[in-house]
């Protein structure tokens, strides 16, 4: 039996042109709500003074606010402050904000852009695991199924990760660690790790030449969360031929932009951004 046609995000006869795409009162209730999430508390007065807005008009945006347990007021030092229904929702995107389930429109805009297979990866016992990807279109691609495990050290995606550890955490890393040689290219010493580990740092991005598997070429980039912690890593993997040395600054670039969208997605603020390259 044929499935009915989900409806669509907005009306068939919205004209965005001529109509206003918002309702001023509810976007003066978010703005009620951000600055008292903001301020951990304000009186009716001093949001006032902040939104610019009459008192009456606030205490009417709080009031309906109140009835629905959005906010709460604390009658001793008549301040107002987030309620526990605000809470309930906020809880409702944590739920939803798996950053397997928030990335995978972000990976498929990077594979678009940039034409080559796009990967998200988490660190898990010292090595990086790959938990998504999407494809190129291209016949000839990198292929890294959910659950495969690579070295951190010659992954793109794992000297990413690494670049955002503590020193302390890289010191744990490196005791007593092997960094097996895979090819030529390989990074196995400490000194040299260290050194490209600067450069990551530095412009924001990490690049993989051919230190795993000879021919394919890694651009990655960490991904963070609203504790400014490092949640994963994204990247763009293909062949040598399709990223030659002119082309991986402008990748790095688009992978960097990319993990600031996922970052800000999952809650981490623009203070997070990693640095131009």
């Amino acid at each position: 039996m044929p499935q009915p046609p989900r409806r669509k995000g907005r009306p068939k006869s919205f004209d965005s042109a001529n109509q206003p795409a918002t309702i001023q009162s509810l976007d003066r209730a978010l703005d009620v709500l951000d600055a008292l999430a903001g301020a951990g508390g304000m009186t009716l007065t001093e949001l006032s003074t902040a939104l610019d807005q009459s008192a009456a008009t606030m205490y009417r945006v709080l009031a309906t606010l109140e009835a629905r347990q959005i906010v709460e007021t604390e009658p001793q030092s008549q301040t107002w402050h987030i309620g526990a229904m605000a809470f309930r929702l906020g809880s409702a995107f944590l739920r939803r904000s798996s950053v397997i389930e928030r990335a995978r429109p972000v990976m498929r805009e990077l594979m678009e852009a940039t034409g080559e297979t796009s990967n998200l990866g988490i660190e898990r016992g010292g090595d990086v695991m790959f938990v998504s990807q999407v494809e190129t279109h291209e016949s000839i691609r990198a292929f890294f199924p959910p659950g495969t495990i690579s070295p951190m050290h010659a992954s793109g995606i794992g000297k990413a990760l690494l670049s955002c550890f503590e020193e302390d955490q890289l010191i744990r890393f490196l005791r007593g660690r092997s960094l097996e040689r895979f090819t030529a290219k390989t990074l196995t010493t400490a000194e040299a790790l260290r050194a490209d580990l600067a450069q990551i740092r530095n412009r924001g991005w990490s690049f993989d030449d051919e230190e795993k598997a000879p021919g394919m070429r890694c651009v990655a980039a960490p991904v963070f969360g609203m504790q400014n912690e490092v949640l994963a890593g994204i990247s763009i993997s293909g062949p040598t031929a399709r990223m030659p040395d002119g082309g991986i600054t402008g990748i790095g670039a688009l992978v960097r932009e990319a993990a600031q969208k996922l970052s800000y997605g999952l809650g981490a603020s623009a203070a997070d951004e990693t640095p131009p390259g």
